[in-house]
Order: C-alpha cells, then structure tokens, then sequence
C-alpha cells in the first residue's frame, strides 16, 4: 500500500505534511522554537518515501541555522549517517531542498543547530519526486551558477555525452547526484545572495580612500596586460576595471602582440592618452603569451607586477587590498587573492575560495592563479616568462619565483574576475589543451630543479590537475601501530588487508592490546605470530580506553623510522599505499601524511580534516562519492590540510617524539587534530593523499558517544582543545574563511568581513617554514 500511496504522490505532485516532535534540547514558546542546549534535534513523523524527496519549509530566525538530517537504519543515529540538507535562513524565509533518503532508513532525525537560540519553523513537508526531476532542476542550477543560462544547455548535454561515451552511465549518474545534492539548495549555495553581503558601500569607499591617503608605504605596481585580438567591449572593460582602481599609484603596461583586428590599436591609442599612467609597446611579430608578457614586463617600471589577461576585470579595491596588506607585512614578495568569474551578461559565478599558501596544493594544480602580485625583483631574477610553456606560463613562473621566497600571503577576498566567453579557460577548464601539457611540463621541470625523488602525471579525465608522487628511495622501515581490544573479525579484516595486499616489504605490524578477554582474538594473535614471525608483535596495555596513551606506549616499541597510526577497523585498498605515503614522509617538510578513506558504501568518510567546522573540526567532503572530484577538484589532487586523521596517519618517528606524541589529556577525541597542530605549529606541511584508500567501518570497535559519561568526556575534550588552539580553530590555513563551517562540503559562508586573525596567523606559520630555496 505504502508504494501505492508514494506512486500517486510522484505523479500527481502531492506533498505530504510532517510532524516536528521535540527529541531533545527544544521547546515550544508560541508559535516559535527555542532551543536551551547545545544538541536540539526533531524527531520527523510522517511518510517518507525511499529516494529523491522534495522538502519544504517556513521559517524565521535573527541568524542562519544549518539543519542536519540523521537516518537511523536499525543502529540509532550516528554522525556517520547524517547529512547538511539546508538552513533556516536569516529573516523569513521559505526554503525548498531536495534531499535523499537512504532505502535502510527507519527513522528521520532533524537537528538545528548547536546552540541556544529560537526560531520559527513550520510547515515542513515533503513530496516524492523522481531521479529525472531533481537532475532537471539540479542541471539548470548549476548551468545558472556557472553564467550558463538556458543558452549554456546544448553544450552541457554535449559534455554529458561525453562523459557517457568516455567514463559510462554509472560513472555519469555518480556525479551527476553529487551535483543534485551540491545544488539542491540555493540558499546555502547560491552565490547571489554572498554578494549581496559583499557589496562595498559609498561610506565604506570614502573610509578605504581615507585609509589609502594614511598609508606610509605606497609602491608602484605595474600591472602587466598582454592583448592579442580580443573583442573591443571585453578590452575597453578590463582597462576600464584598471582605472577604477582606488589605489592610484600604478601603471598599465599593455603589450599588442602584433593584432590583427583594427579596433585593438584604435582602443590603446585612446585609453594612453585619456591616462599617463598606460603605457603601451606593439610589438612587430605575433610571438605569443609568454614573449608578450615579457615586452610589456621590459617597460613596467613598479616594484611589483600584476598579471592581469586582457577579457578580464580586476575589483576596484583590488590594489587597495594588497597594499593595505604590504603596509602591515613589508616583508611580503607575493601575493594572491580569492577570483570568481564573470559571464558575458555581466553576472559573477563559480567563487573560488583559496587556502594560504599551500606548496602541494600548487605541484597540482595552478591555484594561487588571479589575482597575483608578485616582487619585481623576484621575476627578473627568474627572466620573466618562458617560452614553451604558453597557456601555462603564469603556472611556471609561480612555481620558479615560489622557489625563493617564503614570504607568500594570501588575501581572503575577491579581487579579480575571469571572463568566460567561448573558447576561454574560464568557461571550459578542457577548452585549450595544450595548457594541460605546458602545465605537465611546468611541474617535471619543478620537480627537476628542486632534484627531487618524485614523478608527476596528468589525473585521468581531468584537465590541468597534476599527481605528483615522490619515491622513498631509503626505503625506510615502516611500524604499523594498531590498538585494538577484542573483536577478532574486525582486525583479521584489517590484517588480511595489510599482509596480503602490501607490495612495500620493509614494514612490522604492532599490535597494542588493551586488555582483550575473548579467545578468538588470542587465536588471531597466534596465527599472525607464526605466519608473520618477524613483522608481527603483539604488546598488552590493560588500561581503560585512552587511545593517545595505547598509540604513545606502541611508539616506544617501534623500530622503525616511520610511524604509521591505523585503526582496528580499516582495510587496505590500494596495493602501493605504503610506499606513497612513505614517499612523502620522508620529505623533510612535511609532517603528518594522511589518506583517503571511505565508508564501507564507498563514500568518502575522510578527504582531509578542515578546523572549525561544527565548533572543533571535521572531514571534508564528507559522503562524496568515490569519484567525485570535490571542491574545485580538491579530491583528486595532493593537497595540503592542517590535520588529518589518525585513523591512517604516517610521520617519521623523530617529529612524533619533537612534538612528545599524542596528548594523553584527549582520551578519544581531537587527539589527533591536536597532534597534527603541534606538528604544524613547528613548520612542517601536513598532506591529504587521494590515490591512498582504505575501508574505514568508523567506531566499529569503540561506538559512538552514545551514554551520558562519554558525551561529558566527548565535552571536555572539545572544551580542552578548543582552550589550546581557538585562535587557529577560527581561522584554518588549509580552508577559507568565506566558505561555511556548517558543512563539510565546501560551499558558501558567511561573507569574511576582516582577515585580520587570518594574516596574524599566515605570520606565525611563515616564521616556522622549512625552506625549500632553490638557487637560480
């Protein structure tokens, strides 16, 4: 009968009215909500149908309340199915979302928030829709967003025939319900309503004029435009853009490379002599990006160079921003800012929110990209552009002039808008080629220079995202540290993984057994002892559960150089996992290695931890399917984080006694985001690997904070961590301070209003480096 009903409710559109009963922390007042502690949760009552479901709802509330849904499947509820479906918006608001419902479910949970507030919400309901339905709408959004519009959907149905033709239908339908469910609410995501918290006010120009007028350092920064036969209303914007400037110490040093087209020479010609501050060279012979970029370098006379393409458009407060933070850092060579870009009707979409400087992150992939600012000196001393790299050559030079400064800053902000118009990199990351290869070329000759042990390779089906893998050439030994205590299934699992799948040799396994009592696990013990003699030992620590204490006590019995740290309740997928990790252990700045784990359903429980979200932290990307490529493809690509999980973390066994191990204060939780702060705190990187994957059945062995003694425990470990690391907690490195920290997938926060925080951390992180100077 339930079938029926949802049947008739799919195809004539009927929605079904739920029921909000108060679970726990939650009262009503009125015809409002209030919430008295930290964990408000509704129980839903009504019918749900399994699959795509459209939910509606009314609201009010002074601020932004995320809602996550729990589904419980016969286990209770549990964070590891849980999901951000929305928010009760600021303001009256109604909200629609669509969201998917597991076929396990049998009961629906809905916490708002994590706090004592109150708020209206009404009129929750719900309507089944079909897969076709939610892709239909989810399509549009994200052709929208994009700058698309209606006129945007031949070519995306193209790209989906692609994407068929190259990568199959189970491929497609995997990302295209990461994309339903990453566009299913406009609210939470949508773009438009962060710029409307953006916008610069009259008072606030004339405060920003005020502060330009005090300023004690005022440089002159050329910025550099190569202009080749681009359309004259694209051209005359992006100079436009330049002379709009509220910092007025600069100079446009605009090289022709020989156009064709007879507007270009006209429109130069007029902007010159409208402004004594552009200057412009026409060159004889078309000889390219790179040889272009170097004429109008030859005439720029600036202690600092922007890079500015001649279709796009830099934010008036663009140079403002850079020199309010050079007055404050004098120290800084370079510079680079957040950049969303910009459709031909004029609207803004896809922001790209960086982290601050982020080395790995840029052997990937060319994130610092616009806007840059860099010391001129820095750029002679590498002879500016080269050629053979056009289509990359910003991406080889930022990594030549990264070579010699550790002094990088990044301004959390938009200040430069890219142009998508037909053909651009901006509207198609796949739309040139060849800036792929010059990419690829850019990165083996980085790799060449700085003599490392390391190769790199393009990511399969991805344009201009590179994997770059070092080999540990020492071979170093390796101890696998893994507590565990009863539950002989769950670590013959893991052990089965690890002895049969391995390829790397140089390795021994150490169990720390916290005071098991069941004979199977004896018996397991036995079999590993006679099988693996000389790379399996077990060691007994019968204390109550302290997982620092157990990890710290099997430290001490290593032998080898590094430590690996690994859960009861993983499995081993990839085959050459050690030695990648291993590979980049050994590097000496980097400090904590961590990997990519999934849940047993083969979405991602782990892609790195991100501080802050949720209060203390979380995962990123957190029920992503496995092929997803995550935030600007953050999940195909070695990155840097500032934690990881020490459910799978490798760190040579020198930096885990530097930082005297883990904090014995943390029983369970946070205890490795401390560990990893400390390591970060000396200067070392900190890296996510996505091409190491394990199983990880999360809490499988030691459960959930499910019984009054351990939430207080779990409390007092958040307060504890929260007291030693708040100023970082804030404001994480490795994310951005205008992306939520409500979700775990990356989308749209509250606008950052002031980095100051931010910056003061950039400069005790800075101070800490190890360099990686090459000389030239």
């Amino acid at each position: 009968m339930k079938s029926i009903f949802f049947i008739f409710l799919r195809i004539f559109g009927v929605k079904s009215k739920l029921e909000l009963i108060p679970l726990n922390d939650l009262k009503k007042d009125g015809d409002r909500w209030v919430s008295y502690g930290a964990d408000p949760s509704f129980l839903i009552h009504g019918e749900f149908g399994v699959g795509w479901n459209e939910m509606s709802w009314s609201s009010n509330s002074e601020e932004r309340i995320p809602l996550k849904m729990y589904w419980d499947n016969g286990e209770d509820f549990n964070e590891g199915r849980s999901l951000i479906i929305g928010e009760i918006s600021k303001g009256n608001s109604n909200t629609k979302t669509y969201l998917y419902i597991p076929d396990d479910a049998i009961a629906i949970r809905l916490d708002p928030g994590e706090k004592k507030l109150d708020f209206s919400f009404s009129n929750l309901k719900v309507k089944k829709v079909s897969r076709i339905c939610v892709a239909v709408k989810a399509l549009r959004n994200y052709s929208f967003q994009r700058g698309y519009g209606y006129r945007g959907i031949v070519s995306l149905i193209r790209k989906v025939l692609n994407a068929i033709k190259t990568s199959g239908i189970k491929s497609l339908w995997a990302n295209a319900k990461q994309i339903m469910e990453y566009n299913s609410n406009s609210l939470v995501n949508d773009y438009s309503s962060w710029l409307e918290n953006s916008i610069i006010l009259e008072k606030e120009i004339s405060q920003i004029n005020d502060e330009i007028e005090a300023f004690e350092y005022k440089p002159l920064i050329s910025i550099i435009l190569p202009v080749y036969n681009i359309e004259e209303v694209w051209l005359r914007k992006c100079i436009d853009s330049v002379l709009a400037q509220y910092y007025s110490n600069w100079e446009l040093c605009i090289s022709d490379d020989a156009s064709t087209k007879l507007h270009i020479a006209k429109v130069l010609e007029n902007y010159k002599a409208r402004d004594s501050r552009i200057k412009v060279v026409y060159r004889s012979e078309n000889g390219h990006i790179s040889k272009s970029s170097n004429s109008a370098l030859a005439i720029a006379t600036g202690e600092f160079i922007a890079l500015l393409d001649h279709d796009d458009e830099l934010t008036p407060d663009a140079l403002y921003e850079n020199v309010l933070l050079l007055n404050r850092f004098r120290d800084a060579d370079i510079i680079y800012s957040d950049e969303d870009k910009i459709s031909i009707e004029g609207e803004r979409f896809s922001p790209f929110f960086k982290p601050d400087w982020s080395p790995d992150l840029l052997l990937s992939q060319m994130y610092i990209c616009h806007l840059t600012v860099c010391r001129k000196c820095l750029i002679d001393q590498v002879e500016g552009f080269r050629e053979g790299y056009e289509g990359s050559q910003d991406f080889d030079l930022m990594l030549r002039v990264t070579e010699l400064t550790d002094n990088i800053y990044h301004i959390p902000k938009i200040l430069y808008h890219w142009r998508a118009i037909q053909n651009s990199t901006a509207s198609s990351g796949s739309s040139k080629d060849y800036t792929h290869i010059a990419g690829l070329k850019a990165v083996e000759d980085a790799l060449a220079r700085r003599k490392l042990p390391a190769t790199v390779v393009s990511v399969e089906g991805h344009s201009n995202i590179y994997l770059t893998r070092f080999r540990p050439t020492s071979n170093p030994k390796i101890s696998i540290i893994i507590p565990t205590k009863n539950m002989a299934s769950v670590l013959k699992t893991c052990l089965d993984s690890i002895f049969t799948k391995t390829k790397y040799f140089n390795y021994e396994v150490i169990i720390i057994d916290n005071g098991s009592t069941e004979p199977e696990i004896f018996k397991l013990y036995k079999y590993w002892e006679k099988n693996e003699k000389e790379r399996f030992k077990v060691y007994v620590l019968d204390i109550p559960f302290n997982y620092s204490k157990l990890n710290n006590f099997g430290a001490e019995k290593a032998s080898g150089d590094l430590l690996l740290l690994l859960n009861n309740d993983t499995e081993v997928i990839s085959e050459d996992w050690l030695q990648e990790m291993a590979g980049q252990a050994i590097r000496p700045e980097i400090g904590a290695v961590g990997a990519c784990l999934y849940y047993p359903d083969k979405t991602l429980q782990h892609g790195g931890v991100v501080l802050g979200l949720g209060g203390v932290a979380g995962h990123s990307h957190k029920h992503f399917a496995s092929d997803s490529s995550g935030y600007y493809r953050r999940l195909k690509i070695v990155s840097n984080y500032t934690a990881v999980t020490a459910a799978c973390l490798m760190i040579r066994k020198e930096i885990f006694f530097e930082v005297n191990g883990l904090e014995e204060e943390l029983q369970v939780a946070f205890n490795d985001v401390d560990f990893c702060l400390k390591v970060w705190s000396l200067g070392y990187n900190n890296l996510w690997l996505p091409h190491v994957k394990l199983y990880h059945y999360e809490s499988k062995s030691r459960g959930y904070e499910d019984t009054p003694e351990k939430q207080l425990r779990f409390a007092g470990e958040i307060e504890w961590v929260k007291n030693r690391w708040s100023k970082i907690l804030n404001n994480d490195p490795a994310y951005n301070p205008n992306l939520s920290k409500d979700r775990e997938d990356f989308s749209i926060g509250i606008p950052s209003e002031i980095y100051e925080n931010n910056l003061n951390i950039m400069r005790c992180k800075k101070e800490n480096v190890h360099s990686n100077k090459v000389n030239i």
